[in-house]
């Protein structure tokens, strides 16, 4: 391993447990579960979870360190003259499922990977990003998650936020439900601009930039009251958050193509989810306004 990957891994460590740490303190009732795991085909990782929370139904962080002789189908459809190399890749991703429905679901994941062959030079990129999915839309939340996403960006170029915004919007999107997951945020993939110092960087701040976007919308949502209309509209909204997840994510398609372990795969679905046929919101009610107002890809600062 390289310095530079040696670092990067030790970031991303350390990204984990100060996520964990935090989350938890904002919980108050649950620690996060450590579950250490090694891939048969080579490599492993630490997977971290906190269930049946006072604010966090259930949440988990999950760091992996895996290698392989082949590129899955996943990591070579935008980029076939990979195929048939060897793979590292290390990343932290990251679902929490509130309890409350008026605290919003969070996502997050930052990684790095490295394609070799014999004779040829390494081919590696970063990639990540966060994004935030309300089942009750506040729009001074949206504003502020976007300004701590701008922030973080700013210091790469006033042109980084815009163009990392819209592969947000354009990739978190149910195409078979025409509708965005949530309010967005960031996204990218196959970063190597400016180097490979540069683009670490990059995702270091966008890692770091979460739990600010997060934490406060967390404290100010947490303790409003809510009934069992809220709930089951939560509930709701959760099976198209698990629409997405198992059929579109380039991160479950890619775990579980590599051989990665199911269970921290899927740590991201949440914990009770409900279908119901044909359901639609009362015209003009909260619930509607959600995907007529929300769920809508516009400029939230």
């Amino acid at each position: 391993m390289s310095d530079i990957q040696a670092e990067i891994k030790e970031y991303l460590l350390t990204l984990q447990e100060d996520i964990c740490e935090q989350l938890a303190g904002v919980d108050g009732a649950k620690e996060f579960i450590t579950d250490e795991w090694q891939r048969e085909g080579g490599g492993g990782g630490v997977t971290r979870v906190l269930s049946e929370g006072a604010v966090i139904e259930k949440g988990g962080v999950n760091f992996s360190h895996v290698f392989g002789a082949g590129l899955p189908a996943s990591a070579t459809e935008s980029r076939p003259e990979l195929a048939g190399r060897q793979f590292e890749a290390m990343g932290v991703s990251l679902v929490i499922h509130p309890k409350n429905p008026y605290v919003p679901t969070s996502h997050a994941n930052v990684r790095f990977f490295q394609a070799t062959k014999e004779g040829a030079e390494p081919v590696w990129w970063f990639g990540g990003g966060f994004d935030l999915t309300p089942y009750y839309g506040f729009e001074e939340d949206a504003q502020a998650w976007h300004q701590v996403a701008r922030d973080a960006c700013l210091p790469f170029g006033d042109e980084i936020y815009p163009k990392f915004k819209q592969w947000c919007d354009d990739y978190f999107y149910n195409r078979h439900r025409g509708e965005h997951r949530g309010v967005g945020g960031l996204f990218f993939d196959d970063w190597t601009e400016g180097g490979i110092e540069n683009s670490f960087a990059l995702m270091k701040s966008i890692g770091n930039a979460y739990l600010a976007g997060y934490l406060p919308i967390v404290q100010k949502r947490k303790n409003m009251p809510y009934g069992e209309r809220e709930r089951h509209f939560q509930l709701l909204r959760r099976g198209r958050y698990v629409e997405f997840n198992l059929i579109y994510d380039r991160g479950t398609l890619f775990g579980l193509q590599s051989g990665g372990r199911t269970e921290s795969i899927l740590m991201s679905l949440p914990p009770e989810v409900r279908w119901e046929y044909d359901f639609q919101p009362q015209e003009g009610s909260a619930e509607a306004r959600l995907t007529e107002f929300f769920l809508q890809s516009r400029d939230w600062i």
